[in-house]
């Protein structure tokens, strides 16, 4: 298990509960009274620690490196019914960008998402979950499949964005970006996005048009980073955290802002504490969200939809 800085009084209190246990099981002395003072303490430094998360704090969460990535969320929602699809028809298949058909329960899914990697071999593969163009143009692919079945698509948000190598420019990475946003406004068939961990620019905007937007609690989701905007304005990334406050990217934010329809709840201590509890809660609200939306017509779903999003921002004249 890794520990945050901010987690540190946890991995503290935790090693102390270990430690008794393992007293108790070696000696006859009876540590039951002392166990239970520490897992009080315990739950409820987790509970203080938790429920005062900084911006900050939250945009590292969603970084954790054993927070589950958009196969596991894949993987346990659908299970064997999944079936991964690959390339764009054009240049490549883009192992950055995952996709494919899977059931949860008696309905079909379209599952679309930004995969990182476990480790470096992994993240190098996956190019560490940032798609070049052809990804964009793989996910619109099959978003266009899932529509001339009425099949509901769902896309699992977490990249940091879009590649941005020559090459990806070269092959029009802005192009296609721009593309999927325009083709999701008017796609005919229900949209649910789920942002899972970072939700960083173009990047996630390329897969995040929806009828529902949906985050983790622990998730975030803005036009740069933290550290990219602090270095931007204060030329290091020693702000960050200023930065990260300022961007509002939290999914509380996001609620304010109404450019988030929901939040899922997250275990204590975030997704990667319980990956159970996060996958049955994702299965839940993902069902739920498209429970209100199969009964509309094409017409009223993509009325809808456009509704949304243009009513999105201020406009000062």
């Amino acid at each position: 298990m890794e520990y945050l800085d901010f987690e540190q009084p946890i991995k503290e209190l935790e090693d102390q509960l270990t430690k008794c246990q393992v007293i108790g099981e070696e000696s006859d002395v009876d540590v039951t009274a002392t166990c239970k003072k520490i897992e009080k303490k315990l739950i409820a430094t987790k509970k203080e620690i938790y429920k005062n998360l900084t911006a900050w704090q939250r945009v590292q969460l969603s970084r954790h490196p054993n927070r589950p990535y958009t196969l596991d969320y894949i993987r346990a929602l659908a299970g064997d019914t999944f079936m991964e699809l690959h390339g764009d028809r054009s240049v490549k298949d883009d192992k950055a960008m995952v996709g494919g058909l899977g059931k949860i329960g008696d309905q079909s899914f379209m599952f679309i998402g930004q995969q990182k990697g476990y480790n470096t071999k992994t993240r190098q593969y996956r190019n560490f979950g940032m798609a070049n163009p052809e990804g964009y143009r793989k996910a619109l692919r099959l978003m266009k499949m899932a529509e001339k079945f009425n099949i509901p698509v769902v896309t699992l948000i977490d990249t940091p964005g879009a590649y941005p190598g020559l090459e990806a420019e070269e092959r029009g990475q802005g192009e296609a970006i721009a593309r999927n946003i325009l083709e999701m406004s008017r796609l005919k068939t229900p949209i649910i996005a789920v942002i899972i961990g970072e939700g960083a620019s173009g990047g996630a905007l390329g897969i995040g048009v929806g009828d529902k937007v949906l985050m983790l609690e622990n998730s975030w989701y803005s036009v740069i980073s933290p550290e990219n905007c602090s270095s931007i304005l204060w030329r290091s990334w020693e702000h960050k955290e200023k930065a990260a406050e300022a961007l509002k990217l939290t999914a509380e934010d996001g609620m304010k802002l109404k450019i988030v329809d929901d939040i899922i709840k997250e275990p204590l201590g975030g997704a990667h504490s319980d990956r159970e509890a996060t996958f049955k809660e994702v299965e839940r609200v993902i069902l739920a969200s498209y429970d209100a939306l199969k009964d509309l017509s094409e017409t009223d779903l993509v009325m809808q939809r456009m509704d949304k999003y243009s009513k999105m921002g201020v406009f000062k004249g």
